[in-house]
């Protein structure tokens, strides 16, 4: 079936694979779902084909490379940035395009976007995270006040240029509308959200005084500004300082920091109390995730994660599962009364909240049904799709910036 013209998307993805990233995967399938032609240019994981057809979108994935440190990081973006423009040429004379729709880290997809508007097409920034401020935080003293300014730079024009902003929550839109000085009417907020699918995986919490340990689980990516180091300290703590020996931590994932931290584990004693199971594929990652007692957000308080929205939140509370997490502004937005708080960056408290929960299993019953509840009333994609959809209502009737 023909799609009508201004029904035809690209989306461009460079930090992860499709379908990887959840929610670029659920982004795809709703605008695929809702009559879009939607073809996606991503890295390609191992095993993956170069190109291949999933449930209506198209997608075209280039070589991966993976780089250590800021001029590796450099080099990986400049070489991506070229890989997606070659494959864009394709796509566009292959089945055509009418919008881009680039999902950042990194912002420098605007380029690309800017030689298609030149030929009339709409530009869709999907403003996933600060980018600016994810350098600082990622590099800590190392962080150079020239690159931080070149981010704003690439943040800033990809805001100017877009016919419509994408938000994942209040947080961003402020920063697009005061930084980037995106007019409010040209943002929407489109929350991440799990699927209601993950809801199947639930299981009834049991109480632990009745099994000879307690697990804790975490799932994500492991970076350095993922406050995996937080919590191995936590549990540390938890052990040497609070005395207790009755738990142990599934880490589920991977990332750049991963090799660290399990030697990080090693040195605090933790090798019988931690496992790091790497990366698993979604259903078997949440099947596993749904076995744990107490699910862990160690995000530390930062100017980059106190206005971000972790999606790992939604996914603990979609299995119905008690969480503890430092005292951020979002986690607040997002978990509510579904989640514990420790004071920011205060392993000791981060420690005594995870105790409070291992011996108290009413109350994480409790904490688990409300989360639950929070996600399938008010947080599951299903509730983001449809402002996704009137997003693009709005990009088909806005005239070319």
């Amino acid at each position: 079936m023909k799609v009508p013209v201004g029904n035809r998307v690209l989306m461009l993805l460079e930090n992860s694979t499709y379908p990887v990233d959840p929610r670029v995967r659920q982004e795809a399938k709703t605008l695929s779902e809702a009559g879009y032609q939607v073809s996606v240019i991503c890295p390609r994981a191992t095993n993956q084909p170069w190109c291949e057809n999933d449930n209506g979108v198209s997608i075209f994935r280039y070589p991966s490379l993976q780089a250590q440190g800021f001029l590796g990081y450099i080099l990986e973006y400049s070489y991506s940035l070229a890989a997606m423009s070659i494959l864009s040429l394709i796509v566009w004379v292959y089945s055509g395009f009418d919008v881009i729709h680039a999902a950042n880290p990194p912002d420098s997809a605007v380029f690309i976007a800017l030689f298609y508007k030149l030929f009339g097409k709409r530009f869709v920034f999907d403003h996933h995270d600060i980018a600016p401020e994810m350098y600082l935080v990622r590099y800590k003293n190392k962080g150079s006040q020239v690159v931080y300014r070149i981010l704003v730079w690439l943040e800033k024009t990809s805001c100017r240029f877009a016919d419509h902003v994408i938000a994942t929550n209040q947080s961003h839109k402020n920063v697009e509308m005061q930084r980037g000085l995106v007019p409010e009417d040209h943002i929407t907020i489109v929350r991440n959200g799990p699927a209601m699918a993950c809801l199947n995986l639930a299981r009834p919490d049991t109480c632990s005084r009745e099994k000879e340990k307690v697990v804790f689980g975490y799932i994500g990516v492991i970076g350095p500004q993922d406050g995996l180091d937080y919590l191995l300290r936590a549990l540390q703590l938890l052990n040497t300082v609070l005395q207790r020996n009755d738990f142990s931590c599934m880490i589920i994932g991977e990332g750049s920091a991963l090799a660290e931290l399990k030697i990080q584990a090693k040195h605090l004693g933790l090798l019988q109390y931690v496992s790091f199971t790497g990366f698993l594929p979604q259903a078997e990652a949440l099947k596993r995730l749904s076995t744990v007692d107490i699910c862990v957000d160690p995000d530390p308080s930062n100017i980059y994660n106190d206005r971000c929205t972790m999606i790992k939140l939604m996914e603990y509370m979609a299995l119905g599962k008690p969480i503890v997490a430092f005292d951020l502004p979002e986690h607040h937005v997002t978990a509510g009364d579904a989640a514990l708080y420790a004071r920011p960056n205060e392993e000791l408290d981060f420690a005594r909240q995870i105790m409070t929960l291992m011996d108290d299993c009413q109350h994480r019953a409790k904490m688990g049904q409300i989360g639950m509840k929070r996600v399938e009333n008010e947080l599951a994609w299903s509730y983001q799709a449809q402002k996704l959809l009137d997003a693009y209502a709005l990009v088909r009737n806005t005239s070319v910036i």
